[in-house]
Order: C-alpha cells, then sequence, then structure tokens
C-alpha cells in the first residue's frame, strides 16, 4: 500500500527521528528493562527451578514479545502520531473499523494507572541508596532488616517524598523532548545501568557461590518445571518487553523508515534478557553466601538482599550500586511509561511539550498518592472486598491487579489480532522489509500462535 508509507513519510519531518537506530535500540531496551527483569526475573526464576523456567522463558519470548512487540513499533512508525491516532490512522488506511484504536486507548490508561505505582515503588529504591550507603543495612538481622522496610511503608510522608522525587525525575527527562529528553537520557542510563550490572556481577564473583548461581540459572531442572512455571514464563515473557502499554506505537513514531522493525525488536528482547539473566548472576551468589532462600517472592529485593549486602564486605559500597542500579532500571520504565500519555496530550492540545509533560505527570503523582495510602493509612480499605476474588485486596493491588491481569493482555492480544489479520501483508511486507520465510514466520505465529498464548496468560491470570 504506498497510500501508507507515503502518509508516514510526510509526517516524519515535523516530529523528528530517533539519531540512530541504536538510539531507538537503547531507548526501547530502556523501556523493557526495569523492576521486573532486576526484581522479578530472579525471584520467578527463583520459585520455577532455575534452568528450566529460563529456557521457556525464552521460547516464550520467541513466540509472544518478539511478535507483539513488531506489530506495536509497526503501528507507531505508520501512523507517526500518538499511539490512539496511530492505530485509527492505520485501520483507515487497511478499511478496518477505527474502532481498533481501543487497543491503543486501553494501552495508555494502563501505562498511565501503572506509572502511578510504579513511581511509589521507585521511590523505595531511591531511598534504599541512601540507607545502604550510610551503612543501615551493616550487621542488620532479618527482624531490622525487616523493621526498616516497615518503617518506610508505614510513613505516607517519606512515602510521598519520594514518590515525588521519582515522578520529578520522569517528568524532567520527558519535558525535554525527543533528542534531549528520551534519546539523551537511554543513551545515558542505559550504558551506566549496564556497568552497574557488571560491578555487582563482578562483586558476586567473589562470594563463592556465583558457580553455584550460574548452574542454578543455566541448569535445566525439569522436574522442578511445573505448568504453573511455564504459565508464569508466558506471561513474564508479555510482561517484560513493556508490551500492550502503547509505548512501542509511541517510540516506534519516532522511528525511520530505513530501519528494519525485525532485527531491531530482536535486539531489544536479547538485551533485555541478556539484563535479566545479568540480574540474576548478581543477585542469585549474594543470595546462596548467606544461605536465604532462592524464591523469596518480591520481598528479595527489599528485604533478602539488604541483609546479604549489611553481611559481607564491602556490602555498604556495593548494596548501595545495587539500589542505584535498580533506580536506573525503573527511572527508564518510568520514562517509557509516561511517553504516550504525554505524546497524545502534546497532540490534542495546545499546553505544548513542556505543559503536557507537567500535566500528565501531575495527573500521575496525584495518583500514586492512593497507592501510597493503601500501604498505611489506607491499609484496610478494600473497594472490592465484597467480591470473593478481590478479598483483602487495598488500591495498590487493584490497580496492579487490573493493570498486569486485564488491562495490558487485553490490549497485546487485540494488537496482535488486527496485525495478523487486518492489515493488508503487501503493506506489512513493504514496511517490515522482510524476507519470505522470516516474514511468513512472524506474521504466522502473529496471526495464529501469540493470540492464543496471550489469551492462556489472560484466563490463567483471572482464575489463578
Amino acid at each position: 500500500m504506498t497510500q501508507s508509507n507515503s502518509a508516514a513519510d510526510s509526517g516524519t519531518g515535523a516530529r523528528g527521528l530517533w539519531s540512530s537506530r541504536l538510539a531507538f535500540i537503547l531507548a526501547a531496551t530502556g523501556s523493557a528493562v526495569g523492576l521486573g527483569n532486576v526484581w522479578k526475573f530472579p525471584y520467578v526464576t527463583g520459585e520455577n527451578g532455575g534452568g528450566a523456567f529460563v529456557l521457556v522463558y525464552l521460547l516464550c519470548i520467541f513466540i509472544i514479545g518478539i511478535p507483539i512487540m513488531m506489530a506495536e513499533v509497526f503501528i507507531g512508525r505508520n501512523g507517526r502520531h500518538n499511539p490512539i491516532t496511530s492505530f485509527r490512522l492505520v485501520a483507515e488506511r487497511n478499511l478496518a473499523s477505527p474502532g481498533w484504536r481501543i487497543s491503543a486507548i486501553i494501552g495508555m490508561f494502563a501505562a498511565f494507572i501503572i506509572l502511578s505505582f510504579y513511581s511509589v515503588i521507585g521511590g523505595w529504591a531511591a531511598s534504599y541508596i541512601g540507607h545502604a550507603a550510610m551503612g543501615d543495612f551493616t550487621g542488620g538481622t532479618a527482624d531490622s532488616v525487616g523493621a526498616l522496610f516497615g518503617d518506610l511503608l508505614s510513613n505516607p510522608g517519606l512515602l510521598l517524598f519520594w514518590h515525588t522525587v521519582f515522578m520529578a525525575l520522569v517528568i524532567l527527562v520527558v519535558a525535554r523532548g525527543l533528542k534531549g529528553g528520551l534519546e539523551r537520557a537511554a543513551t545515558i542510563l542505559m550504558p551506566a545501568l549496564l556497568v552497574l550490572l557488571l560491578v555487582v556481577v563482578g562483586y558476586a564473583t567473589t562470594t563463592g557461590h556465583f558457580g553455584e548461581a550460574v548452574s542454578f540459572l543455566f541448569t535445566p531442572d525439569f522436574s522442578a518445571l511445573t505448568i504453573d512455571g511455564v504459565l508464569v514464563a508466558l506471561g513474564h515473557a508479555f510482561f517484560t518487553l513493556s508490551l500492550g502499554m502503547a509505548i512501542m506505537m509511541a517510540y516506534g513514531s519516532y522511528l525511520g523508515n530505513d530501519v528494519k522493525i525485525g532485527r531491531t525488536a530482536v535486539s531489544v528482547a536479547i538485551l533485555d534478557t541478556v539484563v535479566a539473566l545479568l540480574a540474576g548472576l548478581a543477585i542469585f551468589p549474594v543470595v546462596f553466601a548467606n544461605g536465604l532462600e532462592a524464591g523469596a517472592g518480591p520481598g528479595l529485593i527489599f528485604q533478602t538482599l539488604p541483609l546479604a549486602f549489611g553481611n559481607m564486605p564491602m556490602g555498604s559500597l556495593f548494596g548501595a550500586l545495587f539500589f542505584i542500579l535498580l533506580l536506573f532500571a525503573a527511572w527508564t520504565s518510568g520514562i517509557s511509561l509516561l511517553e504516550p500519555v504525554v505524546e497524545w496530550v502534546e497532540e490534542k492540545t495546545s499546553l505544548g511539550r513542556t505543559g503536557s509533560a507537567i500535566v500528565a505527570g501531575g495527573a500521575c503523582w496525584a495518583l500514586g498518592i492512593a497507592s501510597i495510602l493503601s500501604l498505611n493509612v489506607w491499609s484496610g480499605v478494600t473497594p472490592l472486598g465484597m467480591f470473593a476474588a478481590f478479598e483483602g485486596k487495598t488500591i495498590f493491588d487493584l490497580l496492579d491487579y487490573f493493570t498486569a491481569n486485564i488491562m495490558l493482555p487485553l490490549s497485546g492480544m487485540l494488537t496482535a489480532v488486527f496485525v495478523g489479520w487486518f492489515v493488508a501483508k503487501e503493506s506489512l511486507k513493504s514496511d517490515l522489509a522482510m524476507d519470505g520465510g522470516a516474514f511468513a514466520l512472524w506474521h504466522n505465529l502473529l496471526r495464529y500462535v501469540t493470540p492464543v498464548a496471550v489469551a492462556i496468560v489472560f484466563v490463567y491470570n483471572l482464575i489463578g
């Protein structure tokens, strides 16, 4: 469809483009690399038997992650507008209903909600840098470290302060636009994150348990892998690449037509997976050296690891470096979560880039206050507690549940179905510039395999 390509071309001049393919890869990887890699991936790997889980996860990245990422970037680049408008334009050019843009609406709304509580958790990471550097973990016990975390959660004023700091960092970058904000942050923070991660991995090699961690991560033990573990791998492969949040549509709208989407998506997926595995190599030696539990759950980062750092040589230094790393990972993801919303506000109002970032970020910050209060003052408030499935779930829990279990899978599944079944093959082939075999593989995955896999995740999360 020449109309599709020419329409895309016409918007490039005013919007600006990433300066290079590498800039886009760093920004997209920065979006994908977040708390999910440094926090969630190590502990779900620990809970599900190590190497076998990693293999299944990599397969799931191939059948879910890469196909949907390519579809989202295609929509963004083809539309050259905010995610909602881009989706509508691509639908209209392919004689499909503009109602398909509901996928982008759901995704963008999900990104806004996620950032509201993600910022609160990012604030935890920021606050822990000081605790580690000041030696507050040194010689600590499980009770003392647990009390430190408990004191943080019970103090709404302190949580609000760190939530504000984190959101201000995000707004500061997004307000500066593509070249001065998103691209500069990606080209500084991502290399810095990788260097910090390698330094912490280097430290982990001195614990005497590095070989044990390598064996744990890379030796498959299929007897330890359950059906639930496979479904967790399926779900994590979807969530780790920032899919279903309209982020890749927003980032794709700045991507030049000379960049091959397929190769770029594979590069992002590889880098994201490498960071997740490096995080495991950084964390597990420390965990094993202190006789701690590998499958410790979400508390691994904010309770188990501080205990370990507090009882190891140079623990204050490397603990501080680790939480700086965690902050950088959260920051790059936070930037990407705000971008689709700011892009939409900027195009639909006369506020300009800075004003749009302040308004969108400020609204997100305000919603985050509900999550803060649900950790303490409103801890007994369970808005949907009358339903058995939501009994005991606070506002924080509900925001997490509805975005992760309903909105993101739904958005990703709709995108896969739309691009796989309603966008003309000729348009896709022309835009993606893939050879026949690779294109056929991707297109068939997107049509027949990816939607089913995401649907399985969707149903499993709802009934799990």
